[in-house]
């Protein structure tokens, strides 16, 4: 946004000082030409004056015109017998118009400044020729004066830079103050629509700022008030699923109790059994419950760290069923997006149905690993292999109602991974954070 704003500011300043360059060339150049021409006619009169005088000859005015070379210009005299005297310009110098008879000399002697006729302006060759016609005694002369083209422009090129430079100060004024236009306006943008994707990856922690002009901060205040708003909904779902638990749990803890305490043991493990399958379905329901998409924020865990702290848990266990239980870990941190308590959860599911499935006595082996994108968390044993199928919900050949599976592939793909099933191990996939 900041290079758009930036890039019209430019724009527009841009054709607004060709806008006001293209007039100024054009009359600079006049103006120019203007000056060029007075100055040529002042000099032509200053000639013109010379030649006029009876008393120099020819060879006086070719004297005088040779020593003005280093002017600007060409000067040639066309005399009344038709000889052209100096530097003629291209197509030479025009016969000169006769005067009108109505000038005297004031003594009736032939005294007093000569008469001059009018300037005759001519353009050649880009150039331009100043033609003064003079009385003299013989007749009426002609004194040409010719300029070219860089002559009748000199003086143009500084002018032009002069502009030019003008025009890239007030250009790159224009930069300036639209790179200051754009960051006051532009990074509060930009600042609150981070904000945003921020919110929709789950960072319910980040706020936009409140700077800047005023329907900008507007849209930041609403954007927070947003996301308290969820925030203060995420907070009430986690008390109703925290008090869910609390009330299912209480419940089916005495109704355990009062299983255990009958007097038909055959009865009893049929219906403790039938407890156990209704207390793992209250945990499948509070875990989706409190899965992160539900949660609203994108938690992180170091999987090395909660692998080998359930592994920790498990080891009483393994030892009580002589089992051996070994650990394949990286040394350094391995962090998924995922809380620590829904991994342990997906691990516990799967060691369980381990020790659920297995013969006393047979090892186990968790493995983890990771690329560039995942980390692979494998759990093995050697036991007779998990059946075609057991990973669909609710179904097992084994007595369970096989919800440990399905509790670790749908927490596997809550966190953008999958859950892969072979004949004697499983492998959770999991997005690395």
């Amino acid at each position: 946004m900041r290079r758009r704003i930036l890039l019209l500011s430019v724009g527009m300043t841009t054709l607004v000082v060709l806008a006001f360059a293209v007039p100024l060339v054009i009359l600079l150049r006049t103006t120019t030409a203007g000056e060029a021409k007075d100055k040529a006619l002042y000099r032509a009169e200053t000639v013109a004056y010379y030649v006029g005088d009876r008393n120099h000859t020819a060879d006086d005015i070719t004297a005088y015109i040779d020593g003005l070379r280093d002017g600007p210009g060409s000067i040639s005299v066309r005399m009344p017998d038709g000889t052209t005297l100096g530097d003629p310009p291209p197509g030479g110098v025009p016969t000169p118009k006769s005067l009108p008879d109505d000038y005297n000399d004031d003594d009736g002697e032939g005294k007093g400044p000569p008469k001059l006729g009018d300037a005759d302006y001519r353009d050649l060759n880009g150039g331009m020729a100043v033609d003064v016609a003079v009385d003299r005694h013989a007749g009426p002369a002609s004194v040409c004066l010719y300029l070219t083209a860089d002559e009748l422009y000199e003086g143009l090129v500084p002018r032009l830079l002069v502009l030019i430079g003008a025009s890239l100060l007030v250009l790159l004024l224009s930069i300036v103050g639209a790179e200051l236009v754009s960051r006051r306006l532009a990074r509060p943008l930009e600042e609150t629509a981070s904000t945003a994707e921020r919110l929709a990856a789950g960072d319910i922690e980040a706020r936009a700022p409140t700077t800047g002009p005023a329907e900008v901060a507007k849209v930041g205040a609403a954007l927070n008030g947003l996301a308290d708003r969820i925030d203060e909904v995420i907070a009430v779902e986690r008390e109703a699923v925290a008090d869910l638990s609390h009330r299912l749990r209480t419940p089916l803890t005495a109704l355990r109790l009062q299983v255990e305490a009958l007097g038909d043991r055959e009865s009893a493990e049929e219906l403790n059994t039938q407890v156990t399958n209704l207390e793992r379905t209250l945990t499948a329901v509070i875990s989706a419950a409190r899965r992160p998409q539900r949660e609203g924020r994108v938690p992180h865990c170091d999987a090395v760290e909660v692998t080998r702290a359930r592994a920790a848990f498990w080891e009483p266990l393994f030892e009580d069923q002589g089992r051996e239980l070994t650990l394949d870990l990286p040394t350094n941190a391995a962090m998924v997006r995922s809380s620590s308590e829904d991994l342990a959860a997906a691990l516990d599911a799967l060691v369980e149905n381990v020790v659920a499935h297995t013969p006393d006595g047979t090892p186990a082996h968790i493995t983890l690993t990771r690329d560039a994108s995942h980390i692979h968390i494998t759990v093995a044993d050697e036991g007779p292999g998990i059946p075609l199928g057991a990973g669909e919900r609710g179904r097992s050949d084994r007595g369970s109602t096989g919800l440990g599976l399905d509790i670790a592939r749908r927490y596997a793909e809550a966190t953008g991974g999958h859950l892969t099933i072979r004949r004697n191990q499983v492998e959770l996939t999991l997005a690395a954070g």
